[in-house]
């Protein structure tokens, strides 16, 4: 109990820092502030390191620090160089590209990098990056200098120079220009350069079908024109996750077809993959060519790390046993009880709260009987406790209430619990009398037998409490397990299950991602709707909210689709656990910042932040590793 009451005190930081965050900005009051949407330019922060050359970059080993500075980091100590840095990823690698199956694990992110990326000199008390979503007040240029949108349907970004791509063949640290972006986009969305398919996966996302062209205007600058005229929507499009904004070598392509293979990993990020054995690990070491440094101390040449090195282990278990050991530096996705056993073995190891980009659903085909009918799906909702599981299950250290569209985190958006009609709390309170009159008016008086297929980092002895739930109201669900990889081909890409799914990495409910992106969820043919929604309805919430010309009426539409979404029980909700991050001591620079690091989630930032992170050696040898 005691531990339960410091992780309730923990989250509370976190949301407290969100809604400092808020307070620091004149735009909104919300946690997760942006600026207006009638904003009509908008230019980044940018950091001014030394410009330079493949030939050029300093290779100095001792990092420079400044004492007194009275900078808010000087508190975390002072970066060191040098030793290796382990990680783990709890599925194998199946993707090099960008442009491959998004629904599979991929590290590009280490070799490949982006237009903007977080501002490593912002102090987390205005806001810690712990929630996917990325307001653009808090980004800065990465291989962009700064950018601007220079009316309301065309953004230029004009671009860092001096960046050069890995000394590898066939690019051989060719300087990164204009040219490479666009060859990326066209690739990835069939804009033009001879590219007329694009990416399978990414061509039916709603937001890039916005993206009319994209150009070269000289060396160092993109003109992107867009059909929608919502500078949010065009900044959120730009800067969102995913493999679509990694910007992949164009040689590479032109000379192998892909980047499939990971001997073709080239990129202009801080690390080169050296090695990698399928299903076993992982080897990156440090681009001694890097153009980056380190923003807090603009003098130190980055990467501080010699190695990065990611483990596959599918299973916690596995992971926490190897950090009780000092074989790896950090493990993601632990559940309370877990964290509990770790401070009991291990208190010297530091538990950090994460905030889950996703909540628990158990999403149904809804295009495939029993759960066409709406009854039904409303049964297996009505025959689940959450409050009582939220209280017993998980020691009342998450909110008693079922998930919404948009997560409960992202304060000021979406629809919390205490705004829901009475009605609606009806039909998602425990009711199993309900439930069973629901199935038998279903045609299902006795109950039906049913499958449900998750991935193996499921938390399955939830999974049975559901399960015994179900039981009681006569339907019969069997467990199907798949590692992360093989669920996600077969559901995610696929659509191959028939019944019910479950995913611990990217439910399409209680989601922390941007506002906008929230309301594609169910649309139809939308590249995760692996419900098979088709609700013209929903499908019209989208256009609405891209029509919207102020934060307020946004928020209007969103609210309005996740009421409508609810209503029409497309899940069965679940809840919003959070969970813990596991850090040795020695580990430095980490404070939650989601998809920082590998884990249970695609680290679309790894490059960035692997870049920043040191390891203490000192502190390490201290602990005998």
């Amino acid at each position: 109990m005691k531990r339960g009451l410091i992780w309730i005190a923990l989250t509370c930081l976190i949301v407290i820092s969100l809604v400092l965050a808020s307070c620091s900005t004149s735009t909104t009051s919300t946690s997760t502030a942006t600026a207006p949407i009638t904003t009509t330019t908008t230019t980044t922060k940018t950091t001014s390191p030394p410009v330079t050359t493949a030939s050029t970059a300093p290779t100095s080993t001792k990092p420079t620090t400044t004492a007194g500075t009275g900078n808010w980091w000087d508190s975390l100590g002072k970066p060191q160089y040098g030793g290796i840095m382990t990680l783990r990823i709890n599925q194998d690698l199946t993707n090099w590209d960008p442009d491959g199956p998004t629904s599979t694990f991929d590290l590009t992110g280490n070799f490949l990098e982006r237009l903007t990326v977080d501002d490593w000199t912002l102090n987390p008390s205005v806001f810690s990056y712990q929630i996917a979503w990325r307001p653009s007040d808090y980004l800065v240029g990465q291989l962009a200098k700064s950018w601007e949108l220079t009316d309301t349907s065309t953004l230029v970004f004009h671009l860092r120079q001096g960046i050069h791509w890995q000394s590898l063949p066939p690019v051989n640290g060719r300087e990164f220009t204009a040219d490479d972006v666009v060859f990326h986009y066209n690739r990835m969305f069939a804009m033009g350069g001879g590219f007329t398919k694009g990416d399978p996966y990414m061509i039916t996302d709603a937001s890039w079908k916005q993206l009319a062209s994209i150009t070269a205007t000289d060396k160092y600058t993109v003109t992107m024109k867009w059909k929608n005229t919502n500078p949010e929507f065009i900044m959120e499009t730009v800067t969102g996750f995913g493999g679509m904004n990694n910007i992949e070598c164009p040689e590479v392509v032109t000379t192998y077809g892909d980047t499939t293979d990971w001997h073709h990993a080239i990129g202009t990020g801080p690390f080169i993959v050296q090695d990698f054995v399928t299903g076993s690990s992982c080897t990156m070491v440090k681009n001694p060519n890097y153009w980056g440094y380190d923003e807090r101390y603009p003098q130190n040449h980055i990467p501080y790390v010699d190695t990065l090195k990611v483990l596959i282990i599918p299973d916690n278990a596995t992971a926490l046993a190897a950090m009780r050991t000092g074989k790896i530096d950090f493990v993601d996705g632990i559940s309370i009880s877990q964290a509990q056993s770790m401070a009991k073995t291990n208190p010297e190891m530091l538990q950090i709260p994460q905030i889950n980009t996703y909540g628990m659903t158990i999403d149904p085909r809804d295009d495939l009987k029993p759960y066409t009918d709406i009854r039904v799906r409303q049964a297996l909702q009505q025959a689940i406790d959450i409050p009582t599981i939220a209280k017993t299950y998980y020691n009342g250290t998450v909110l008693p209430y079922p998930i919404t569209l948009t997560s409960y985190a992202e304060t000021g958006w979406g629809l919390p619990y205490d705004q829901w009609p009475q009605d609606l709390k009806d039909q998602y309170a425990y009711n199993p009398t309900a439930a069973k009159a629901l199935l038998a008016a279903a045609g299902f008086p006795t109950g039906f037998n049913t499958d449900i297929v998750v991935d193996s980092a499921v938390d399955t002895d939830f999974l049975q409490i559901v399960k015994s739930y179900f039981t009681a109201i006569g339907v019969n669900m069997d467990i199907k397990v798949m590692d992360p990889a093989s669920w996600a081909s077969y559901v995610k890409a696929g659509h191959k299950q028939d019944a019910l799914a479950m995913t611990s990495t990217s439910s399409q409910a209680g989601k922390t991602v941007e506002p906008l992106r929230e309301v594609q969820a169910y649309m139809t043919g939308y590249m995760s709707n692996w419900m098979m929604v088709s609700d013209p309805k929903f499908d019209a919430f989208y256009p609405a909210a891209l029509a919207a010309t102020s934060i307020p009426d946004v928020k209007k539409v969103l609210t309005a689709a996740n009421l409508y979404s609810l209503q029409q029980h497309y899940y069965i909700a679940l809840l919003q656990p959070n969970t813990l991050g596991i850090s040795a001591p020695w580990l430095k620079g980490y404070n939650g910042q989601n998809r920082s690091i590998p884990g249970t989630l695609v680290p679309f930032l790894e490059g960035f932040y692997g870049a920043r992170f040191w390891i203490d050696s000192s502190v390490k040898k201290s602990f005998g590793y």
